[in-house]
This record gives C-alpha cells, sequence and structure tokens, in this order.
C-alpha cells in the first residue's frame, strides 16, 4: 500500500514540479528536500497523537499515510530531474497529436520514467518493510504486526533458542532481498539518470 501511494502520489507532484511553470513552485521543492532533514522518529509522538485522535489507530492506514508522507522527499527528488529531462518537444508534439496534460503524463512520461519509478518503488518498499517503531506503537493486536515486530515477538518468545531465531531472521529477509536483487540493475540506472539530470 505504501509503495504504491508513494509511487503515484511522488509522480505526480515531480511531474508538476517538472513540466509545469507556477507561482511558489522553487518553494514547493524546496519544502520536499527539507523533508530529507527530517526523520521519522522525530514526529513519531505527535503523530501517534493524531492517529489517535483520527481513530486510526490499529488500521493499516495509520502505518501507510505517516509512510508515504515520509517517502515523497526523496520519491520527488529522484523523480523531478527525470522528468524534466523529457523534452518539451515531446509534449507539445503530444497536444498537437490530442493528448492532454494528463494524458501525456500517463501514456508518455511514465513509460519514459520507469527506471526512475523503480527506483523510487524499491526504496519506498524496503523502507516500509523495515519500518519498526511507527508499527510497534499503532499495533496493539498481535495479529496485525508487521514482519520486524513479528520477528521481535519470535526472538522474545524463544529467546534461549538460538537457532530458530537466527532461521526467522533469515526467512523475514528473503522477500525484501529478492526483490532488490530482481530490480537491482534498475535501481541503478535511476539513480544514475536523476543524477545526470
Amino acid at each position: 500500500m505504501t509503495t504504491i501511494l508513494v509511487v503515484l502520489c511522488g509522480a505526480s507532484a515531480a511531474f508538476a514540479l517538472s513540466r509545469y511553470s507556477f507561482r511558489g513552485r522553487e518553494v514547493v521543492y524546496i519544502f520536499f528536500t527539507l523533508g530529507l532533514l527530517f526523520p521519522a522518529a522525530v514526529a513519531i509522538l505527535p503523530l501517534y497523537l493524531q492517529l489517535r485522535n483520527v481513530g486510526w489507530l490499529d488500521t493499516p492506514w495509520a502505518v501507510a499515510i505517516p509512510q508515504v508522507a515520509f517517502g515523497l522527499p526523496v520519491t520527488i527528488v529522484i523523480l523531478r530531474p527525470f522528468m524534466r529531462a523529457v523534452p518539451a518537444e515531446l509534449q507539445e508534439a503530444a497536444i498537437i497529436d490530442g493528448c492532454g496534460r494528463f494524458g501525456f503524463f500517463w501514456r508518455i512520461m511514465l513509460p519514459l520514467s520507469r527506471p526512475a519509478l523503480i527506483t523510487v518503488g524499491v526504496l519506498a518498499f524496503i523502507g516500509s518493510w523495515n519500518s519498526y517503531l511507527l508499527p510497534l506503537l499503532v499495533f496493539s493486536d498481535a495479529d496485525k504486526y508487521t514482519l520486524p515486530l513479528g520477528t521481535a515477538m519470535f526472538q522474545s518468545q524463544y529467546s534461549s533458542d538460538t537457532a530458530k531465531i537466527l532461521a526467522f531472521t533469515a526467512l523475514s529477509m528473503l522477500p525484501a532481498l529478492l526483490f532488490f536483487s530482481l530490480l537491482e540493475r534498475r535501481i541503478i540506472g535511476g539513480l544514475s539518470g536523476s543524477i545526470k539530470g
């Protein structure tokens, strides 16, 4: 859920910040860039209180929405130069052919930005997968625990059996490692493209 929302919202924001001129565009971009300096752990107490006031505790949204908010800055910083590098002539040609702004974004910009989208998708997935503190505060029901929380609970339950703990920890890392290894080349291509831009 977090990965999909980060990629969709980040791509939309990066598209607007890279392709259209409007008043305050650079201020908005700087605002997102400053978000890189703000760690999630600093905001955990006010975030918990806000989620409790809204009534989202023990729901997946209580973890997904804050993770999206903290994942957007890096997503926009990577995607904006990538989308900015697409020639303006391509957009003009698409408009002449009857393609609107949304059509250009959906049919042309997103496919051209695929390496960068995969990069930010993997970064969002790994960040969400490894999240520990927020799910620990949000979920009180053990059935809703994320894998890192389940691993910690397993370790406390079987603290005397080191072999079981190591096997469980290794198994819990496999999906993230597999996801990363399958898309490793694309990640490097996406990051190098954003640096060149």
